[in-house]
């Protein structure tokens, strides 16, 4: 116990800091906790005047000091009369902003409960409560609107909260928080809320170059401690020994024992499984199924646990295979309550559509306390988990990395099941920021003790890497802000074009752009060093290597782009035979998981997309296959009846007709066929001409001559690497300002802004057009394009220029005969012209659009069933998540919300835009707009 007088020194401490500090003292009193040092020493500097910049991790309570800048805003400030007396504070405005409407509404939902509906208002795409209020919650890109409208909701603003400022790293939408940052006016005092980032201080630096005097308050420190663990088959590892071995990425030498047995083990043979012919096929190592994982975390009492999978396939076959093995985690009177809730939330949803939706199967999951969580389902399915997890109904999620970004969904444990995962082009490590994210998600403030994140072991899995990501805090922030179309217009209408360039110099994006030059100037010339000394190695006493490996070079591109020739020829004969099937075809599947013989029940050939005919396999499995199943052209094999009204839900029905499939004696597999000839290759006379050349080349003869060419290779690579580090450096100092520059002449010449710089009634209808392809939808209003159509035609006229596929596939999709394949045609011409000129003038292409979305929302705006709009979606492995179509069905709405309000839009386009709106929002999209 102190001392009687330490204590009374205290006591004074507290009163001097009470005197300096009256704002944060009554803040502070209704609170209901103590002040971590962080969050009084970030909130002591806004009550001082200056802007901050808070890092701390995940659950550190970093919202503290937004919220205490909302209190500042409603306290006021008292102003003196003439008479020297104090009049009432005069109110202030705060704005909070969010990067997703989901975390606005939450919130909003929490200011609303603290401060009062009338105080408290809410501005996102889908809302718009109470916007006059002093304190208003909203998405980032509202208050970039507002900032290039010169809303007069401005006025009286004191306050702006970014909450995740972090996003401004996000290569789609970050750029919109350097907007914010860089137009907000200078009496507003700004409150950066981040992730703990490892450049804090140089985000800092910037700030202070733009907003002024920015305090920033670093945290490490994570409230509830985090214990890392490793589950090596069925034994539980703790990772380190103890704080100071965590320190020193020292890995507890238990761990490091067993986990080399293992790799000895399995080295040597042991474990190895047995196929079916008897032959070994070499060590196979058994991880833990996911059922015992989750078993064995509820057995030590580590649930609710995050369990990160980085595979939407992966999540929803791992709450299968909990269910099949019995798991249950909840008690008779939380499975009612589950039921209660998903109930109440899912009235909106039409009944027929549920069981599309797969929704008894997700509920029987949920009353077991299990849940998938990614971003192919349903959104309202996903709120669902969100609030049943959040309540400690459901235990156990399995999710994608999209979980670890947003909502407060805090755990006891999370799980990470690989350290690897697919960023949309390749599989790659997970860095050790986005390890920090992931499991920054465990422990609970107020709830648990500690926290506990559990690696599971494979023998790729080295102890020593994830202790190394365990113990790096490396989160840099990195700049993604660009000069858009929209961007350009907007700056040259609201500053002129010479402020505007200047402003564009002042960005995060270009005060790193110009700190980088120095190190890439200095790899650019160890490359150079590096280059030349892969060269001698290359070289080659029998001739001139660098002519022979060229040539080497033009085969393999050559090949490849034969290859890739093939491939389509191919997919077209695939798909031409699937467009000829008829019910009661038997057909052979002839590779991938639903391999074998089937017989056709739905030829699907209704004129949408790809041809994917419902069929029944002789194993009892009914869905749809696509080309990409068809390694060859189907072939009707023999015909069978399939009866009139056969429903191939029934497992009955089923199992009669595969007994009549299987009843056909036709071989399963069949006589497979060799593998593709490589005559085809050789016959390409340019390809045998390269060869030809090859083989004469005196090289070619040299004994080392595959030496040489690794060493060329080796070089081709480091000079393609160096290119690029030089291309970088020419391209950085003044970057932005240079793209700015081609940006402005690009509209000039297209007449959005004249000659002398001002803005055009095409600019200024091109500055209210927010969207990734700003410019190609602008000259599709100004042409006409989708002039004419119905609501249904020009939804999925508009789709084109909002949808990107998941993944890249060569293959054109089909669209809507008629007016909706011109209105695209006329698309694709515009974004031809538009490509041109961005070429032409050294500028980043504008995305070219992706029709693989018109076929499911043409279907759905004329009111077709949720079965037949998922199953005709192009480009999909199956039919097209729930949760993606109702994504990419909201921004399109969204689009044609902003058609129905542009003045370049024809009176009739704005009216057929708004019948297209009510079109698309319907059944399981309603619940958005209702909301």
């Amino acid at each position: 116990m102190s001392s009687p007088a330490e204590r009374y020194a205290e006591a004074r401490r507290r009163a001097a800091q009470a005197a300096q500090f009256p704002a944060l003292e009554e803040f502070a009193l209704d609170l209901g906790f103590d002040l971590d040092d962080f969050q009084r020493e970030a909130c002591q500097s806004l009550e001082r005047g200056s802007g901050v910049l808070v890092c701390a991790p995940t659950g550190a309570g970093k919202t503290v000091v937004g919220e205490f800048a909302v209190h500042l805003a409603l306290r006021g400030t008292p102003t003196a009369a003439a008479d020297g007396s104090s009049t009432p504070p005069a109110r202030r405005k705060c704005f909070y902003t969010t990067p997703i409407k989901a975390l606005s509404n939450q919130k909003y939902h929490d200011l609303v409960q603290r401060y009062g509906a009338a105080q408290v208002g809410l501005l996102t795409g889908d809302n718009a409560i109470n916007g006059d209020a002093p304190v208003v919650v909203m998405t980032t890109e509202v208050l970039r609107n507002m900032l290039y409208a010169g809303s007069s909701a401005l006025t009286g603003l004191a306050y702006v909260v970014m909450d995740e400022v972090h996003y401004l790293a996000d290569r789609f939408r970050g750029g919109v928080w350097e907007e914010v940052i860089i137009h907000l006016p200078s009496s507003v005092t700004l409150v950066s809320l981040s992730a703990t980032v490892s450049n804090a201080e140089e985000f800092a630096d910037w700030l202070v170059t733009v907003r002024g005097e920015t305090a920033v308050v670093v945290s490490e420190h994570r409230p509830v401690p985090l214990w890392q663990h490793m589950l090596v088959g069925r034994r539980m590892f703790d990772l380190f020994h103890d704080a100071d071995a965590a320190r020193k990425h020292d890995v507890h030498p238990e761990l490091l024992r067993y986990t080399r047995e293992q790799t000895r083990r399995l080295e040597l043979g042991e474990g190895r499984s047995t196929g079916p012919g008897g032959g070994r096929r070499g060590p196979r190592w058994r991880g833990p199924l996911r059922p015992d994982i989750v078993d064995r975390l509820d057995r030590e009492g580590l649930l609710p646990a995050i369990l990160f999978i980085f595979s939407r396939a992966g999540c929803a076959a791992a709450v299968q295979q909990c269910l099949a093995a019995g798991l249950r985690l909840t008690s008779v009177e939380e499975r009612a309550e589950i039921r209660r809730v998903v109930e109440s939330r899912v009235t909106a949803i039409p009944g027929e559509d549920l069981s599309v939706l797969g929704y008894w199967e997700w509920l029987d999951g949920l009353e077991r306390g299990l849940a998938a969580h990614h971003a192919g389902m349903l959104p309202v399915f996903k709120e669902v988990v969100e609030e049943l997890f959040v309540r400690g109904l459901v235990k156990a999620v399995f999710a994608t990395e999209t979980l670890a970004l947003g909502i407060n969904m805090p755990a006891r444990c999370v799980v990470l099941e690989r350290l690897v995962k697919f960023n949309g082009e390749a599989h790659v490590d997970l860095t050790p920021g986005e390890y920090t994210q992931l499991t920054g998600r465990a422990g609970r403030r107020g709830i648990d003790v500690e926290g506990h994140a559990v690696v599971v072991w494979s023998p790729e899995t080295d102890p020593r890497h994830v202790a190394g990501l365990a113990s790096t805090r490396t989160y840099p922030l990195r700049s993604s802000f660009r000069p858009s179309y929209n961007m350009a217009v907007n700056l040259v209408g609201s500053v002129g074009a010479k402020p505007a360039r200047a402003l564009l110099e002042s960005s995060f994006a270009q005060f790193q752009a110009d700190r980088s030059v120095v190190g890439l100037a200095r790899q650019v010339q160890r490359n150079t060093e590096t280059i030349d000394a892969y060269g001698a190695e290359a070289a080659c006493h029998q001739g001139d290597f660098d002519e022979y490996f060229a040539l080497r070079v033009a085969i393999a591109d050559r090949e490849r782009a034969i290859a890739r020739q093939g491939q389509t020829q191919r997919k077209a004969a695939a798909v031409a035979a699937l467009e000829r099937l008829r019910v009661g075809d038997v057909i052979r599947v002839p590779s991938g998981r639903r391999a074998g013989l089937a017989v056709v029940l739905d030829p699907a050939t209704g004129g949408f997309g790809e041809p994917r005919p419902l069929v029944l396999t002789q194993d009892r499995w009914a869905g749809r296959v696509s080309p990409g199943d068809f390694t060859t052209p189907a072939e009707v094999l023999a015909r069978i009846r399939v009866p009139k009204h056969f429903n191939h839900r029934s497992p009955a029905a089923r199992r009669d007709l595969a007994a009549e499939v299987s009843g056909t004696g036709l071989d399963r597999h069949g006589g497979r066929r060799g593998g593709r000839s490589r005559q085809a290759v050789g016959e390409d006379h340019r390809l045998s001409q390269l060869r030809t050349e090859l083989r004469r080349h005196p090289c070619h003869a040299c004994p080392e001559r595959e030496d040489h060419a690794r060493w060329a290779e080796r070089r081709r690579r480091l000079e393609k690497d160096t290119d690029e580090l030089r291309q970088r450096v020419s391209g950085r100092t003044g970057s932005l300002a240079r793209t700015f520059d081609r940006i402005v002449a690009l509209l000039t010449a297209r007449g959005y802004l004249s000659a002398d710089g001002g803005v055009t009634d095409a600019g200024r209808m091109l500055g209210r057009i927010w969207t990734e392809a700003d410019l190609l939808v602008a000259e599709c209003l100004r042409r006409g394009v989708w002039d004419g159509l119905s609501p249904a035609e020009l939804a999925a006229a508009v789709s084109v220029v909002v949808f990107e596929a998941r993944r890249d596939v060569d293959e054109r999709a089909s669209l809507p005969r008629g007016p909706v394949a011109d209105a695209v045609d006329e698309t694709l011409t515009l974004w031809g012209e538009i490509e041109a000129d961005e070429a032409q003038r050294g500028l980043t292409a504008t995305r070219e659009p992706d029709l693989g979305f018109a076929w499911p929302i043409y279907r759905w705006a004329r009111g077709e069933t949720l079965a037949k709009v998922l199953a005709s979606g192009h480009q999909f492995d199956g039919e097209m998540p729930a949760g993606d179509f109702v994504r990419w069905a909201r921004q399109v709405a969204d689009l044609l919300g902003q058609l129905s309000d542009s003045g370049g839009a024809s009176t009739e386009l704005r009216a057929t835009a708004r019948q297209a709106i009510a079109a698309v929002n319907r059944g399981v999209l309603a619940h958005y707009t209702s909301a």
